[in-house]
């Protein structure tokens, strides 16, 4: 324990603290002086905790290895649930790119653990490889404009469900948006698809009606909403959505309800962007396998 402990802290020493956490720090001691003088112990104390609480936030996501550091003392293991692994950037006058590489720490079921984060590295690496060829070969041409956007999100978080979001947005004369979302049961250390949820396939049916009509009622409160759905004005037949696919993107949100999630012109124009519908779980109760997560 003393060893993890020293070699923890040995490595906290070593990362560089930005100028602007400087700043923040020296900001905080500032404004604890300026505090009541009957209070000033009281002010300080907490400009101290404050201080060392974003020190230690920008160490961990600073460091793997300080997390997994971490991990190891009793007490602080289930702290950290996804971390930014790596970062690539470029910064041009017509060309701006920000990767983040999530990764997922701590879990016990190092196969799944080890395999979501080398898919994550290994997309967002391709990602960025083609991002960098696509701008030589535009500059080559004379020139453009192109952006790159990829991060992620953590949906839910809480004692049952890990739900990530990864995102994509490229932009040249459009922009376009792509949603990958990874949902973890943290208990038994299982990725959570979507069919395994249900009995049979008549989930795909029965969602499938439900986005319909949460679609008809959303435009008929929203004159602004609109998507491609029988009945709505100028929408041609080969343009309706008319289902969810089998391995469609989903997340469980923090009240144990599924969440579709359909990428920006999956279902509607460009303006309304990616679209979610969160399905009330009476739709779907009879056809769950059983109400472990949906709830």
């Amino acid at each position: 324990m003393n060893k993890q402990v020293e070699q923890l802290r040995k490595e906290y020493q070593e990362i560089p603290i930005p100028e602007e956490l400087d700043m923040i720090v020296n900001r905080a001691i500032r404004t604890s002086r300026k505090a009541n003088r009957g209070h000033r112990m009281k002010y300080s104390w907490f400009a101290g905790v404050g201080a060392a609480a974003i020190i230690f936030l920008v160490t961990i996501n600073a460091s793997t290895s300080v997390a997994n550091a971490l991990s190891a003392i009793p007490g602080v293991d289930r702290i950290i649930k996804v971390l930014t692994l790596k970062e690539y950037t470029l910064d041009e006058p017509n060309y701006n790119a920000n990767v983040k590489v999530p990764s997922i720490a701590h879990m016990d079921n190092k196969e799944l653990e080890s395999g979501l984060n080398e898919k994550y590295m290994k997309e967002n690496k391709a990602l960025f490889d083609k991002f960098q060829k696509e701008i030589s070969e535009l500059k080559k041409q004379g020139d453009g404009h192109m952006g790159l956007d990829v991060g992620y999100q953590v949906k839910t978080d809480n004692e049952d469900i890990l739900s990530i979001e990864r995102y994509v947005v490229e932009s040249a004369a459009s922009s376009s948006e792509e949603l990958k979302l990874d949902t973890i049961d943290k208990k038994n250390q299982i990725l959570i698809t979507l069919p395994m949820l249900f009995k049979d396939e008549h989930y795909i049916e029965l969602i499938s009606s439900n986005i319909k009509e949460q679609m008809r009622a959303q435009m008929k409160a929203d004159p602004n909403k609109f998507y491609w759905v029988q009945g709505a004005a100028d929408v041609l037949p080969t343009d309706e959505f008319k289902s969810i696919t089998k391995d469609q993107s989903f997340y469980i949100n923090d009240e144990g309800k599924l969440v579709i999630v359909f990428n920006k012109y999956d279902v509607a124009p460009g303006y309304m962007g990616a679209a979610e519908f969160v399905i009330p779980t009476d739709v779907l109760s009879g056809d769950l396998v059983s109400q472990k997560y949906i709830k």
